[in-house]
C-alpha cells in the first residue's frame, strides 16, 4: 500500500472520490467517520489502481456547511467564492439567499450573488428587488446560462467557487455552460410545484484551469443555520456592525428590548426593514 495526498472531487454519503497523483480513487473512510466534504485535502492511504482509504484531512480554509435541528450537512471545503444563483422562475426564495450571505459572513467566503435567465421579463422585478444587497456591498453579476455566461468568468479566476442556490435555477446549465464536458444533469422545471427538481445528488469539484475550480451542489430548499450563535449574529449583518455596542443591553437580542440600537436605526431607514425581520427570526430560531 502507498501513501499519497489528494483532493476530494466527489462525495457521495459515505464514499468519496479523491484525486491523487493524476489518478481518481474510490475511497472510504476509516471508522464511521464521513464529515469529509467535496474540497478536501486529505492523505490516503491507496490500496489498489481504483480503491484507497483516507487517513485524514488537512486543515481546512474554509467550510460551508448547513445545520438545523436534526443533522449537519457539509456542502464544501476550501472555497474562497460563493456564487449563489438565483432566477427570477421558479419563485425565488429570498430567505435563503439572506441565510447563505450569513453563512458566507460566518465562513469568511466571498459571495456573489448570479441572477440567472436574464431573458426573463420577469427578472427585471427580481433586480429591484436585489438592489438591496448591492447597497450592501455585495457582488451581483446577470446573466443568462444558455446564451451568455461571459459576465461570469472574471469572477471565477483565481477561486475556488461553489455553485449554491435552490433547484431549478439554472445551477447545472451554468456549469454545463462553462465546462462543456461536465455533462451535469440538467431537469426540467417542475410547474405545478412552482420549483425545480433536485438533479444534482452530490458536490463534484471540476477544474476550470490550474488555478480555478467549481463545486457544483446539490440544490438547496432551506439552509439551517443552528452552528451559529444568536449573539454573533449582528456581526454577519454588513449594514449592522456599526451600531455593534451602542444598545443599552449588552446581551440584546434585537427584538423586544428598549433603547435597542438596531432597532432604532430600522425605524430611522438606516437598515432594512426586511433585514431587521430576519435577523430576529434568526435570533429567535438560536436562541
Amino acid at each position: 500500500m502507498t501513501a499519497s495526498t489528494g483532493q476530494i472531487i466527489r462525495s457521495h454519503g459515505r464514499r468519496f472520490i479523491v484525486e491523487a497523483d493524476g489518478q481518481t480513487f474510490d475511497c472510504t473512510t476509516r471508522g464511521k467517520r464521513v464529515d469529509y466534504a467535496c474540497g478536501d485535502i486529505v492523505d490516503i492511504l491507496i490500496q489498489n489502481r481504483e480503491q484507497a482509504v483516507i487517513e485524514r484531512a488537512h486543515e481546512r480554509r474554509s467550510l460551508l456547511y448547513r445545520q438545523d435541528e436534526w443533522k449537519t450537512k457539509v456542502i464544501a471545503a476550501n472555497v474562497t467564492r460563493i456564487l449563489f444563483v438565483i432566477a427570477a422562475v421558479p419563485t425565488p426564495n429570498e430567505e435563503l439567499l439572506g441565510r447563505c450571505l450569513i453563512a458566507a459572513e460566518a465562513g469568511d467566503i466571498d459571495p456573489v450573488i448570479v441572477v440567472n435567465k436574464s431573458d426573463l421579463p420577469e427578472t427585471t422585478a427580481l433586480l429591484e428587488k436585489l438592489q438591496l444587497y448591492v447597497n450592501l456591498g455585495y457582488k451581483l453579476v446577470t446573466l443568462s446560462a444558455k446564451q451568455d455566461f461571459s459576465p461570469l468568468k472574471p469572477l471565477l479566476s483565481g477561486h475556488t467557487s461553489v455553485l449554491v442556490g435552490q433547484s431549478g435555477m439554472g445551477k447545472s446549465t451554468l456549469t454545463n455552460a462553462l465546462l462543456p464536458d461536465a455533462n451535469a444533469r440538467i431537469g426540467d422545471i417542475s410547474e405545478a410545484l412552482d420549483s425545480g427538481r433536485h438533479t444534482t445528488t452530490h458536490a463534484t469539484l471540476y477544474h476550470l484551469d490550474e488555478n480555478s475550480h467549481l463545486i457544483d451542489s446539490p440544490g438547496l430548499q432551506e439552509f439551517g443555520l443552528k452552528h451559529l450563535k444568536s449573539t454573533d449574529l449582528i456581526h454577519y449583518f454588513p449594514e449592522m456592525r456599526r451600531y455593534i455596542g451602542q444598545c443599552r443591553f449588552h446581551n440584546c437580542s434585537h427584538c423586544v428590548e428598549p433603547n435597542c440600537a438596531i432597532i432604532a436605526a430600522a425605524e430611522q431607514g438606516a437598515i432594512s426593514k426586511h433585514r431587521l425581520d430576519l435577523l430576529q427570526r434568526l435570533s429567535r430560531e438560536l436562541g
